[in-house]
């Protein structure tokens, strides 16, 4: 049986523990923080990512601290709807598309490795710092100043660096990747406590991306105060803006954002209101990392965003963790020497999710968005038909969902419309 050590334990890494267990490995996670918080903001999972989770026996467990979503749907700055369509088995997929906090999603899946792997399977407070590997294994070391009784080295037949955008892993084995690609944009992440809005499963593209950037709205929380309010997960991104450190934990105010969308007149949702109304609001950099044109290195891999960190767009970064970790298990598993293992994981995985990297640099989906606020010159339309037929639109998500790895159920390969060029073929 191999000892496969897992740098990170986060989303990813937790996740690929569990599916190494369900394999019959035994993988031991090693995590740089002293204590694990559920941190963060929202995180929209969709289909292929829950099936996912169903499959690791936590679906039960997912329903209770996420919300389901039903529909999404697209609006100018000025609150005129584009384009809409359902979510999940809504839309007819196999499994539900839900929106969840990402705290509450990580802590989720660190019980269920503590219960299916024991509590000694994750040591925290160990920072990689470095690596070497020969024909036998890999020896990892970690600076343990914040948990003196930890390891400063361990042995490992695999190392698989699920260690974020920031991966040390990724620096070692790629020195040249550690420069990042800033866009020039800056995202405000936060949530207000609210009554729902809609179905109380809805997600509302909005905003103009030259006029006024773009916001994106979703509930994450079910009655998260016992007086029926949900916990809704907003983000604005916002052009020009300097800078920031490459953090999702730089706590900043709404002043400068809250009102960014006054023009947003929409029944059933005061924007602004809403946004002033923020218990908390985050700064994050719009950043990515380039494609990468290698994973693996004899015993050594990468997984989730240490491989493929990209931007936040069409909701894909962690639901395509969640496919890294099953593949990476069944290769180790079906594959008796596990540098070939590594390299059958690279060759299904790296390709597919490089072109969802580029297309999320591109705009992803949200491009809708930009056609028609090139084609209406910036002003109110009197019939989206006219300006941006639904054939062309639906043209454009077809591709992306399939891309992404979930075809509309009702689509076949020859269904999709032919005559709309792809827009996200040129996209870098």
């Amino acid at each position: 049986m191999l000892d496969i050590v897992i740098i990170g334990a986060g989303p990813a890494g937790l996740a690929t523990a569990l599916r190494l267990h369900q394999q019959g490995f035994r993988p031991r996670l090693f995590e740089a923080v002293a204590e694990i918080k559920p941190l963060g903001v929202g995180v929209d999972i969709k289909p292929y990512a829950v099936r996912e989770l169903t499959e690791l026996g936590l679906y039960d467990a997912f329903v209770d601290i996420s919300v389901e979503a039903k529909e999404s749907i697209f609006y100018t700055g000025y609150g005129q709807q584009i384009f809409a369509e359902n979510c999940g088995r809504h839309m007819g997929y196999d499994h539900d598309q839900r929106f969840v906090h990402r705290g509450r999603l990580q802590m989720m899946l660190y019980q269920a490795v503590q219960e299916r792997l024991g509590k000694d399977a994750i040591t925290l407070g160990c920072r990689c710092c470095g690596f070497e590997q020969d024909e036998n294994g890999v020896t990892v070391h970690f600076d343990t100043q914040l948990n003196p009784d930890a390891p400063q080295s361990v042995h490992a037949d695999v190392v698989i660096g699920v260690d974020g955008i920031r991966s040390v892993v990724r620096s070692k084995l790629l020195p040249e990747s550690a420069r990042s690609h800033f866009s020039g944009l800056t995202l405000y992440r936060g949530v207000t406590v609210m009554p729902p809005f809609k179905t109380g499963g809805s997600i509302l593209h909005i905003g103009d991306p030259i006029r006024q950037g773009t916001l994106i709205v979703y509930p994450i929380q079910d009655n998260v105060d016992g007086n029926g309010n949900q916990l809704i997960n907003w983000v604005i991104e916002q052009d020009e803006k300097p800078q920031s450190e490459e953090d999702w934990n730089q706590e900043t105010g709404v002043k400068e954002i809250e009102h960014v969308f006054d023009d947003c007149k929409l029944d059933f949702l005061d924007v602004s209101e809403m946004i002033r109304n923020a218990r908390e609001c985050y700064l994050f950099p719009l950043i990515d990392h380039d494609p990468l044109p290698q994973w693996s290195f004899g015993r050594i891999t990468l997984l989730g965003d240490a491989a493929h960190a990209m931007y936040p767009r069409g909701g894909n970064s962690v639901c395509q963790t969640f496919v890294d970790a099953r593949v990476i298990a069944e290769k180790l598993a079906a594959v008796a020497d596990p540098v070939e293992a590594l390299r059958a994981y690279e060759n299904e995985r790296r390709e597919k999710v490089n072109w969802l990297v580029l297309a999320s640099r591109g705009e992803g989906p949200e491009v809708v968005r930009r056609i028609v606020e090139e084609r209406s010159g910036g002003k109110p339309f009197a019939d989206i038909e006219t300006l941006f037929p639904h054939e062309e639109a639906l043209s454009i998500f077809s591709e992306y969902h399939a891309k992404a790895g979930m075809r509309i159920p009702t689509e076949k390969e020859t269904d999709q419309p032919a005559k709309y060029k792809s827009v996200f073929a040129t996209q870098k």
